[in-house]
């Protein structure tokens, strides 16, 4: 005798990010086919309330009248209970005061219909000629309510747990569309002063006559871009895919800007299958690019530098710019872009993660600058689907 999971319609499953753990909403559970794991239970429980009865009867040397008897009964609670079911069905859904005392009727009537057939298999199979009695009617419907309200507990509890499952999986989909949106917002808000500029000197190049250079810079222009629109927002890249995408940048203001731009790349190759979100360090490269390259006539070097240490990937990108303190505005532009970041390893990594800003003091032959340091897991692909 088992509780149904028939009312309720199967769920859907949204897609799984690459943050999430990927078995969370991959499991198959029993009742994901509610009318399978229906029948099953309610097959499996009056199959094995029979096999009781029976095994009762032979105990006591009732012989096999007993079993006419027991499968009569069985055949009996087997269909009262599936119309017991059709009626918890629409009941489950209404206000608790309707369902408890639907559900209390139910259960009276069931019973007393469920011990007139008793007592009258009884007398019939078990003990002919033995008219039914009054006192074995009552036994039989107090055995019997006791028997139904064990059912319908467990038919309420399998049903409520199906749909606090199912209120629960909506939410986690709500919730990842939202962080999906968040994330996808966070990722796709690239300066637009890089594309104004990066068309603008496309623009002179033309004017110029240098189709050359141009339709370089166009092509690099193109495929970073792209880039950037085909990747999921929410997944993730190599380290050396990322950085590659870095050099694709850097090469289109390297156009622009000439030797006053100078990249310098310091990845262990141990790191470089480590994952993270896709173009997380672009918009480090700009803010170094805008207030270290740009104001400074000799331009500024730009480090990006990546290491393993234990499990941690340390990320570093640093410069040899006037650095944080030197300009209000550039404190105040730079935090944009830094809150950005912030936002994303928040979404992708919670409180597993530690990101610094450092402004550099100049001294003793060494260049000032901004340094910004990035702490999160080391996943490879295999680890992050574990």
């Amino acid at each position: 005798m088992a509780a149904s999971a028939q009312q309720a319609a199967p769920r859907s499953r949204g897609p799984v990010p690459a943050q999430w753990n990927p078995l969370r909403l991959q499991r198959q559970p029993f009742f994901k086919d509610k009318n399978r794991a229906f029948w099953l239970l309610q097959s499996s429980g009056w199959a094995a309330y029979f096999l009781l009865r029976t095994l009762t009867g032979v105990a006591n040397a009732f012989g096999w009248s007993y079993v006419l008897h027991t499968a009569l009964l069985t055949a009996t609670g087997y269909s009262v209970t599936l119309l017991m079911a059709a009626a918890y069905r629409r009941l489950i859904r209404a206000r608790p005061l309707t369902t408890w005392v639907g559900t209390i009727l139910i259960v009276i009537g069931a019973a007393a219909a469920f011990s007139v057939i008793e007592t009258s298999s009884y007398s019939t199979f078990v003990s002919p000629g033995t008219p039914p009695e009054g006192i074995r009617f009552l036994g039989a419907i107090g055995l019997t309510v006791i028997l139904l309200i064990a059912w319908s507990a467990l038919y309420y509890s399998i049903n409520f747990y199906i749909i606090l499952e199912e209120q629960t999986d909506q939410l986690q989909r709500l919730e990842f569309q939202a962080s999906s949106a968040q994330l996808a917002m966070l990722r796709y808000q690239l300066n637009p002063h890089f594309l104004f500029n990066t068309l603008n000197s496309i623009s002179t190049l033309v004017l110029l006559k240098d189709t050359e250079r141009a339709n370089l810079m166009l092509s690099r222009l193109s495929s970073f871009l792209r880039y950037t629109l085909v990747n999921e927002p929410t997944g993730t890249v190599t380290l050396s895919q990322e950085v590659e995408t870095l050099k694709l940048y850097l090469e289109i203001e390297k156009m622009r800007f000439e030797d006053r731009l100078q990249p310098r790349f310091e990845i262990d190759p141990q790191v470089e299958k480590a994952r993270l979100p896709s173009l997380l360090l672009q918009p480090l490269v700009e803010n170094a690019i805008k207030y270290a390259v740009t104001p400074q006539e000799e331009g500024a070097e730009i480090a990006v530098e990546g290491r393993r240490v234990i499990d941690r990937l340390l990320i570093t990108v640093a410069d040899t710019g006037p650095g944080l303190e030197a300009k209000t505005s550039f404190a105040t532009s730079t935090s944009v872009g830094l809150a950005n970041i912030r936002d994303r390893l928040a979404q992708a990594y919670g409180d597993n993660h530690r990101f610094e800003t450092e402004s550099i003091k100049a001294g003793e032959g060494r260049p000032g600058g901004f340094r910004v340091l990035i702490d999160i897991p080391f996943q490879t692909e295999a680890e992050e689907l574990k």
